[in-house]
């Protein structure tokens, strides 16, 4: 099973996001969190910022949106032409119409769930995802710590994957870093978001291939 790691650049320098970028070539995609001071008490970037990464990132855009009114605005930041698009479960009226039409319009379709959200509703609906989020700290802000709690429910959706034979990616998101992407790899993730253990790396790209290694010692 492929190993993905995926910088999140709410730990990098804004002032200086493409040079930033440069320096994770090495990663598989660029994750970009989506804040809207409402669904998470934070406010990010929006869509204007996702157009111009979109316009110079080597690597394909991995959006997180942590916003209100999914349904509505994950189609509007697909068509920035993002690789792959997330929306959180809680924040969608109806998310298997929006993951198709995330699809429709070219982009992979994730569902996020927080740590207190049962995965076990959208696990009977896994052909309508191409990736779920298991967040493993409560959305909003970065630098938090791993809530090891959520480590069943990541196992469940592994189980339930392995189970479907669909190429469902299952994504974990906070505090992951040399001593938690372990943890997560044995419960069953493949693809891993990591920011300030990334951004904060002395050598970001030597860091993505320690964080890649450690996580591959524990691929299903």
């Amino acid at each position: 099973m492929p190993v993905r790691i995926d910088p999140s650049i709410l730990a990098a320098d804004f002032a200086n996001l493409q040079a930033e970028i440069d320096r994770v070539s090495t990663a598989d995609l660029i994750h970009v969190d989506v804040m809207d001071n409402h669904f998470v008490p934070n406010l990010t970037l929006g869509l204007p910022v996702v157009e111009s990464l979109q316009k110079v990132s080597p690597l394909p855009l991995d959006l997180h949106l942590m916003i209100s009114d999914a349904d509505r605005w994950a189609p509007v930041y697909a068509e920035t032409g993002a690789f792959s698009v997330t929306f959180h479960a809680e924040a969608a009226v109806d998310a298997v119409a929006t993951a198709r039409r995330l699809r429709q319009i070219g982009a992979r379709a994730g569902l996020a769930v927080k740590p207190g959200t049962s995965i076990v509703p959208y696990l009977e609906l896994l052909a309508e995802f191409d990736m779920l989020l298991i967040m493993t700290v409560e959305p909003g802000f970065g630098g938090q710590s791993f809530m090891a709690d959520t480590m069943p429910k990541l196992a469940a959706a592994r189980e339930a994957v392995a189970k479907s034979g669909l190429d469902v990616w299952l994504q974990v998101d906070g505090g992951i870093g040399e001593t938690t992407i372990e943890i997560a790899a044995a419960a069953g993730a493949d693809t891993f978001v990591a920011g300030s253990s990334v951004f904060g790396a002395e050598n970001a790209a030597t860091q993505i291939g320690l964080l890649r290694e450690l996580a591959a010692k524990h691929t299903h």
